[in-house]
């Protein structure tokens, strides 16, 4: 799971960036601080308790498991992660964030970092644009005092130049796409489509689903080799909130007038996408104190408390921005970005995690690892499409697998749950 994190300059991308992955990444108050891509880790919570509680609680039953006690530090957590971890039977998924070079009106035509720029999206499964709700950056990304840009015609910008993107993907065999058309028929559309746009990540449905939404609003559109510019640019456009569903965090809200960002809110809305006020210098401030033993803060929680460290050390300044920190959580419902990227990927992107493991009486892995691993996979995903996302090998040879709850045998397209424990048996 890529999630990319876009916008023009100097919006807070990279703040956003290394608040997330709690890695060290520039960040200055000037356009391009970030050249080439970031690449990290962040970790969200999966949706569904952790089956290690299951597990605990028969081996409590049994008699092989004390009880777990209030000093616990992992909370009655009993699994054993590969990557990441878990709490209080609260199990972290990986995403993996890109964190890519600020975008400026005109890249598709080789502004800025131009096409090397959207190139780095490729790979990304949904794009978070980051936005100066302030207003306070032209789009350019330059420092120019409130007001000086339309959060709306930031998030309008961006939308633009990724549907000139994609148009300019299809414009080099435009007509070699509509003579397959005529010759062989809408399908042959769809698979000319497909095939332009496989480089940057499009799969059929995809496709298939902007050109239905195309076709349902243009229902006399005629022959393609007629379309006009403007037909060509809808389409691509189409193409675009398929492939690169764009979601909105709308950083620096709390130096913004709610009013400057309704605009944005409500057009974000309309095209069925998502919106949420974020602040990512707070996020990245609480995680450094928290890093630095002086708060007890979960990541995304609205509040955080002092620790016994934090008392005793803190200096009367540092005691001050702290409690302005709170006020500003309080004042937006926390920083916005944690919420944000999990309403992304569980909401939006409809992923489940999935729990597979080599014994599925112990639910362990071949070195004894209890629940080991934790996968995101789209909501649907069968046994046997679970083995391909282990391994390809796995995938290759399946043969069966095991649901490890029930202990019963599930057939290749068995659809799996949230939280779903399987065992898969392939051929080696």
């Amino acid at each position: 799971m890529r999630i990319g994190l876009v916008g023009k300059p100097n919006v807070g991308k990279s703040t956003t960036f290394a608040a997330l992955t709690e890695t060290t990444v520039e960040i200055a108050n000037y356009p391009f601080t970030t050249i080439e891509p970031n690449v990290g880790v962040t970790w969200i919570a999966s949706p569904t308790t952790c089956p290690c509680s299951e597990l605990r609680a028969v081996r409590e039953a049994d008699g092989r498991l004390e009880p777990s006690t209030d000093d616990d530090e992992r909370g009655g957590s009993i699994c054993q992660p590969n990557t990441g971890s878990c709490n209080g039977f609260t199990r972290l998924v990986p995403v993996t964030l890109v964190d890519v070079a600020g975008l400026v009106p005109g890249a598709h035509e080789g502004r800025g970092r131009g096409n090397q720029f959207l190139s780095d999206l490729a790979s990304c499964d949904a794009l978070i644009q980051v936005v100066d709700a302030s207003g306070a950056t032209d789009l350019e990304g330059n420092p120019s005092g409130s007001g000086a840009c339309d959060p709306l015609a930031e998030h309008e910008f961006l939308v633009d130049e990724l549907a000139a993107w994609i148009e300019g993907i299809l414009a080099g065999s435009w007509n070699k796409g509509t003579r397959r058309t005529q010759s062989e028929g809408d399908r042959a559309m769809a698979e000319w489509l497909h095939e332009q746009l496989s480089g940057i990540g499009a799969d059929e449905i995809q496709v298939a689903q902007a050109l239905a939404v195309f076709h349902q609003r243009n229902r006399n559109v005629g022959n393609p080799w007629q379309w006009s510019a403007e037909l060509k640019r809808e389409l691509a456009d189409e193409l675009r909130k398929a492939v690169f569903p764009l979601f909105v965090a709308a950083n620096k809200a709390d130096l913004a007038e709610p009013a400057l960002w309704e605009a944005l809110e409500k057009r974000v809305v309309e095209e069925n996408g998502l919106l949420v006020a974020t602040t990512a210098e707070s996020e990245l401030a609480l995680r450094r104190a928290a890093k630095a033993g002086l708060i007890a803060y979960v990541p995304g929680e609205p509040e955080f408390e002092l620790t016994a460290a934090g008392v005793e050390g803190l200096t009367a300044p540092q005691r001050q921005g702290l409690d302005e920190l709170a006020d500003r959580l309080s004042r937006l419902g926390g920083s916005g970005i944690v919420p944000l990227l999990s309403a992304v990927v569980y909401d939006r992107l409809d992923q489940i995690v999935a729990h597979p493991v080599q014994d599925e009486t112990h639910w362990t892995d071949g070195d004894g690892r209890v629940l080991p691993d934790a996968l995101l996979v789209r909501r649907g995903t069968t046994a046997r499409g679970l083995a391909f996302a282990v391994h390809t090998d796995l995938g290759n040879g399946f043969i069966r697998a095991t649901d490890a709850r029930t202990s019963r045998i599930i057939g290749a397209e068995h659809e799996l749950e949230d939280g779903s424990v399987v065992k898969i048996h392939a051929k080696t």
